[in-house]
């Protein structure tokens, strides 16, 4: 096979060293990953690899023939070393494509009118290798990549369960390798469910045009709005971290374990509140979460008391969002068990026959002592909140107009929730 003349094929071979410059300084000027490798292994295993499928091209156009399997050894185990590097696949993938229309280019730029048959083989050739070259790739990087994911997940889920349980983290390192950091800040998430899980994101008839169909919200529909949502909750918490966070997370929710130099700031831009107020615009849900940073060995009792945290949260039916024990230290106290407890519970007792009471003082209380807002969100006149607190003082002799009095009202109420 020539080109104005002369054989495509040695021309070429004669050609790689320069060739090969040309190709790995446009990989550093196109590619910002390649860059950043170090020089070594740009002039050694990188510069190798190019001069390598040159020389492979030379000899597919001379015998005609597509390259062998053995011929893409060197691919294969060049492709899973940049994917234990982190060498982004698209990122190799692309530099293949560079290398090929640079070896085109040099192959053809003699041809002439008469050489449209030659020139017409040799693109065939280019293809077929290209696509051989993609699937060798590709194949082994994607093997490599789950066998190193599949290393990492295991020994993230091991260092998890060591910190949960409280194992002894010194025998841990010793005998797995994985050393746990300085501290963690420890989460607990609580998520709702997502239109998509129950049917309710779907309008009626979407889906099947006729004919029985699974239930909306049922099966693999559900299954997979709830991996979705899971999943970017995790790819924001890693993101927040800079690395993959611990966790164990459901649909409902679960304990996250996130690596941190320092506590992170609970307010302000980058803060915790920002990350949980990312999590739920990302997942689509209301996210309440718990959040305190501990050392490796107060991790399980942080945790704990997270869940509780979380727990209180919704049993008083505070609003989604973040949360500290210094923001629920009053039903965390209340919540622990103690004679007291019923006794404040008590006071509430002369309501149990008058729901309508209850409500209106939780909602009252709920919403500042504001009887307008209160009555709103009752949908009443405000003149039936006055006279309803008023039945309320008669029935238990606590007024939330009188100070001392709208302690133990509030006290009362989080201990009839917790007994």
């Amino acid at each position: 096979m020539a080109i104005a003349g002369r054989p495509v094929a040695i021309r070429l071979r004669a050609r790689v060293p320069a060739l090969t410059t040309r190709v790995v300084a446009r990989l550093l000027s196109d590619l910002p990953v390649y860059a950043e490798l170090p020089h070594e292994e740009i002039a050694g295993d990188i510069a190798d690899i190019v001069q390598h499928n040159l020389r492979l091209f030379a000899d597919v156009l001379e015998h005609r023939r597509a390259a062998t399997d053995g011929e893409l050894a060197q691919q294969r185990d060049s492709a899973a070393q940049r994917a234990e590097e982190g060498v982004p696949l698209d990122a190799i993938l692309t530099a293949y494509q560079v290398g090929v229309a640079m070896c085109w280019e040099e192959t053809a730029q003699d041809a002439g009118p008469g050489d449209l048959p030659a020139v017409l083989e040799i693109m065939d050739r280019i293809l077929v290798l290209q696509q051989q070259l993609t699937s060798a790739v590709s194949g082994a990087y994607l093997e490599a990549r789950q066998i190193l994911d599949s290393q990492e997940h295991g020994g993230r889920h091991a260092l998890m369960a060591a910190l949960l349980t409280g194992e002894d983290l010194d025998g841990f390192t010793r005998r797995t390798g994985l050393r746990p950091a300085a501290r963690y800040l420890t989460m607990t998430l609580a998520l709702a469910p997502h239109p998509d899980e129950t049917g309710a994101g779907l309008p009626r008839g979407a889906g099947f045009a006729s004919g029985p169909g699974p239930a909306s919200g049922s099966g693999a529909g559900a299954g997979v709005a709830a991996r979705r949502k899971i999943r970017r909750i995790r790819t924001t918490l890693d993101r927040f971290a800079g690395t993959p966070a611990l966790t164990a997370l459901d649909a409902s929710g679960g304990t996250v374990l996130l690596p941190v130099a320092e506590p992170p700031r609970w307010d302000g831009p980058g803060g915790l509140c920002d990350l949980i107020a990312e999590a739920t615009r990302a997942a689509g849900v209301p996210v309440t979460a718990a959040a305190e940073t501990a050392s490796p060995d107060g991790v399980p009792a942080a945790v704990a008391r997270n869940g509780e945290i979380v727990d209180l949260v919704a049993r008083t039916g505070r609003v989604p969002g973040l949360y500290r024990l210094a923001d629920v230290l009053l039903e965390y106290q209340l919540s622990r068990p103690s004679e007291a407890l019923r006794g404040l519970a008590g006071l509430l007792s002369p309501l149990d026959a008058k729901p309508e009471l209850l409500h209106t003082l939780e909602t009252y209380l709920g919403h500042g002592l504001d009887r307008r807002a209160a009555a709103a969100a009752l949908h009443v006149h405000p003149n039936t909140v006055d006279y309803r607190i008023r039945r309320i003082d008669r029935l238990t002799g606590l007024s939330p107009a009188r100070p001392a009095d709208l302690q133990h009202l509030s006290a009362a109420l989080v201990a009839r929730r917790s007994v």
